[in-house]
């Protein structure tokens, strides 16, 4: 005779979270046939509020809620949202760092049928007024620590009018808050009616709608917004969960910004697997390693300058990582010494490669089983390569020419690296110009050269736009060039990236004064610190003529090639 086996914890709560997420389902896929759902990640959560209602979701510093409480405090938001006046397809901005809020923000937002606009919390001001002004913006959540750099714009917001305060006692400083705010708990209280947990209003039309705008940085002129769907999400967050190995057993590290290509997915992917998020409001070498002792962390993403920071700091020469750490790193290409030095500290290191109009990561350096016997050295230098697809990218990427024909596999030939598919984004909003060039010939130009290794896989020489990625910002040297070229002692400028030991690279300004004019280089770099973000800044200015070409081009290569003398490579 049969024994039927009975599972723990099918409660009168569990009966109840599942019937509430088959209601959801319904209310999904209202006349779909039976055969087909829609994609959305926000059918993460709802599955993992029901498997893993008890588990530990987010836990930030001493506070710990479950996914049945976090499913509760999206829902909450949602509803929260719609009573301050928000419509589907309106656009909502965060300006925060990775604290539970801005986690909440990538299920809730959506949920109310919104679009999520995550702003760069290392911006200057203005530069956040264009992307509010850009984006329509309705409303603004706003860390309280953030408060004094929205303050001197709020009179210069068309549609930004109503704002919302995350007042977190772990903040390092607040200001004062002359355009008022409600307080982000007391905003959530009024979401839904009291005894009430679901936000039922929740409908979505066609899965590429759009579920965010990332911004990018402005490396050719003002930012453009990156548009996401809820389909590309999806499949994106579960292809980098994939990579990565995330399991509902893991716990995944706050380090890259959920600011940044909506965190490479992981806010919707970790939350697929049923995985504990650990935020951190930055990220502090010391804080991590404390981290990553007491909640056990078994994954984290980062910048390599961020990696290099945590492993040279004083605290790690007394740590010992007692379990398996994966970490993928990516933003700028990580250096071999880097990745050496974090093998000899215990991690795994996976290298990623994509940029904000391909959800983040497209490419990582898939570990073949044959090269394990290889020396540290050597494994190295073939983890530093940007590698191939990961599963859900597909076979949606080349290397060409300027005719779009395929460069051969031979490790020397440059073109440049051409994708397509369901993890590219719809567009940029509100610039089909923009969109078309980008789109030319039926594939996606990321504007990066590259070469193609016979393996197959990809490495990055350098880039098109001559961007500079310092720490894993982009930095565009155009809009440094014309800050410092507004001076009014100077003639002309280049700005080219160059090494630093933590950064990876920064901008350096080789300027001509103009005749009979004086300047000192810290007039330029102040000059400059008055019209753009700090990190934008040149670290430091040389005087003197510039080498042209024949026809009056500055030769940007001579100037590299004397700053990374000596150098194992370009970092980009």
């Amino acid at each position: 005779m049969a024994t039927r086996t009975t599972v723990s914890g099918g409660s009168e709560r569990q009966l109840a979270a599942s019937s509430r997420a088959a209601r959801m389902d319904e209310r999904l896929n209202q006349g779909q046939p039976v055969h087909l759902s829609k994609l959305t990640p926000i059918t993460f959560l709802e599955r993992s509020a029901v498997v893993f209602a008890d588990k530990p979701a987010v836990i930030y510093d001493d506070r710990q809620y479950s996914y049945a409480e976090f499913r509760r405090r999206v829902h909450r938001l949602a509803g929260a949202l719609r009573r301050a006046g928000i419509e589907p397809g309106d656009r909502v901005a965060f300006l925060a760092p990775n604290i539970p809020a801005l986690l909440e923000a990538h299920f809730a937002v959506p949920l109310a049928g919104a679009i999520l606009a995550a702003i760069n919390i290392r911006l200057n001001s203005s530069e956040i007024a264009y992307i509010l002004n850009h984006a329509e913006a309705k409303l603004l959540v706003v860390d309280s620590e953030l408060a004094a750099v929205i303050a001197p714009v709020v009179s210069e917001l068309s549609a930004t009018k109503q704002f919302v305060v995350v007042r977190d006692t772990r903040a390092e400083s607040t200001a004062a808050l002359p355009f008022g705010g409600q307080d982000y708990e007391a905003f959530l209280a009024t979401g839904l009616a009291t005894g009430e947990d679901e936000f039922e209003d929740f409908r979505l039309d066609d899965e590429n709608d759009v579920i965010s705008v990332n911004y990018t940085s402005g490396t050719t002129g003002q930012p453009k917004g990156v548009m996401y769907t809820h389909r590309g999400a999806y499949l994106n967050a579960l292809g980098v969960t994939e990579m990565m190995e995330v399991q509902s057993h893991s716990n995944y590290l706050w380090v890259v910004p959920m600011f940044h290509c909506n965190g490479w997915c992981f806010p919707w992917g970790v939350t697929a697997m049923g995985a504990t998020h650990v935020c951190l409001r930055r990220a502090d070498p010391e804080k991590m390693l404390d981290a990553i002792r007491r909640h056990r962390v078994t994954h984290f993403c980062g910048a390599p300058t961020v990696l290099s920071a945590l492993l040279h700091h004083p605290a790690a020469r007394e740590f010992r990582l007692d379990h398996p750490l994966r970490v993928a790193t990516g933003g700028a290409p990580p250096s071999p010494a880097v990745i050496r030095d974090g093998e000899r500290f215990g991690l795994e290191i996976v290298h990623l490669y994509g940029l904000t109009e391909s959800y983040g990561p497209f490419t990582f350096c898939e570990w073949r089983k044959e090269w394990d016997g290889k020396e540290l050295a050597e494994r190295a230098e073939i983890k530093a390569l940007q590698g191939v697809p990961h599963v859900l990218s597909g076979t949606s990427l080349r290397v060409v020419d300027e005719q779009m024909r395929d460069v051969p596999a031979d490790g020397q030939t440059l073109g440049e690296i051409v994708m397509r598919g369901n993890i590219v984004m719809k567009g940029y909003y509100r610039d089909p110009q923009a969109t078309a060039e980008a789109f030319r010939g039926g594939w996606f130009h990321s504007g990066d050269l590259a070469v193609l290794h016979p393996s197959g896989y990809i490495e990055i020489r350098d880039r098109s736009k001559d961007i500079i990625i310092s720490g894993g910002e982009n930095i565009s040297t155009q809009e440094v060039e014309k800050a410092i070229c507004d001076h009014p002692d100077v003639l002309e400028a280049a700005v080219i990236a160059v090494p630093h030991e933590k950064w990876g690279e920064v901008p350096r300004a080789f300027v001509t004064l103009k005749p009979g004019r004086q300047a000192a280089e810290r007039d330029i770099i102040d000059f400059c610190r008055q019209k753009l973000a700090h990190f934008k800044c040149p670290h430091a200015v040389t005087f003197g003529p510039l080498p042209k070409t024949s026809t009056g081009k500055v030769k940007k290569f001579e100037l590299r090639e004397r700053e990374w003398a000596g150098y194992e490579k370009r970092v980009h």
